[in-house]
């Protein structure tokens, strides 16, 4: 559905985006992450056309961004963070502007944009002017135009910003029913909006893909965490000696004892040989755990990465 290889970009001196590639399929709800200058916003403008790339390449269902510009960007509906809006015209007058923007047909817009106002639920607004509406009304305004004409991609630039609890819990209803009909890219701070609705995650880091993963992946652990007394001299060669075990890391020495990430197939499974061998050894054991990679975890990673 989407592919993108190496795209990069630069601000003058400043790389933005560097060397960039994944792939996204059908019908994927896709949590794009970073902290401020991560890269992610530069991405989705490239993602949409609004910026060219310095290199690399789009594809989306098929068609080449670059050659097929305006072809691509019929299949796309874009929230941007700040929604640009024309606050002297009527909701319904905004939509209808927006459709023929489009390149909706008169026939076509009454259905379409009635269509709109029922998913992002402005009938109450509809006839109001947008100058009147609070942010929330105002966000969902800016929903209604990306969705107009049915894109077969979303690109949404913090789609609860400024939503009360109730209207987040309807963006995010809104959200997994579009998914059903179209591939939808999510970008936010607000990790637990990722969480919420998102098959996948993107975490961008000083320009580059630090992580791509689905999110039920990670919740399945990666490692076996044993805190000792012993110091890895000690301890590394005979936890390497164990046949689960594949690598040993020292990981930090909290409250003066000694912790160990182990890189074993089955971290649950290799517990109770760990326990074992330590105890053979005569050692004392403080800590045995499968390590947790949970998404805050994950993105806490990447951010102190960028910012060392």
């Amino acid at each position: 559905m989407i592919e993108v290889r190496r795209l990069t970009r630069s601000y003058g001196d400043l790389r933005a985006v560097d060397d960039v590639s994944f792939d996204i399929g059908r019908s994927e709800v896709v949590g794009l992450l970073g902290h401020n200058g991560a890269g992610k916003t530069t991405v989705m403008k490239m993602l949409t056309g609004y910026l060219e790339p310095d290199a690399g390449e789009i594809h989306i269902e098929g068609l080449e961004l670059r050659a097929q510009r305006r072809a691509v960007q019929r299949r796309i509906g874009y929230l941007p963070e700040n929604c640009p809006l024309y606050p002297e015209m009527t909701v319904i007058d905004f939509l209808e502007y927006q459709a023929t923007l489009q390149g909706l047909s008169p026939p076509e817009q009454p259905a379409a944009i009635r269509a709109a106002i029922e998913r992002a639920d402005l009938a109450p607004k509809a006839d109001q002017v947008i100058a009147t509406l609070s942010r929330g009304y105002r966000q969902r305004v800016g929903v209604a135009q990306a969705i107009l004409h049915r894109p077969r991609v979303l690109i949404l630039d913090e789609p609860t910003n400024g939503l009360d609890p109730s209207q987040i819990q309807q963006m995010r209803t809104l959200i997994r029913e579009l998914a059903e009909d179209a591939t939808l890219i999510l970008s936010t701070h607000i990790l637990q909006e990722v969480e919420a609705v998102c098959d996948r995650v993107l975490i961008m880091g000083a320009g580059r893909l630090a992580l791509d993963s689905r999110l039920d992946d990670l919740s399945h652990p990666q490692r076996l965490l044993v805190t000792l007394e012993q110091d890895p001299a000690q301890a590394t060669p005979e936890l390497m000696a164990l046949e689960p075990v594949t690598a040993v890391e020292p990981i930090g020495v909290p409250d003066g004892r000694y912790r160990y990430a182990l890189d074993t197939p089955d971290p649950t499974g290799a517990a109770p040989l760990v326990a074992r061998a330590v105890g053979a050894a005569g050692w004392d054991l403080y800590g045995l755990e499968p390590e947790v990679r949970d998404l805050e975890t994950l993105f806490g990673t990447v951010s102190r990465h960028q910012e060392a």
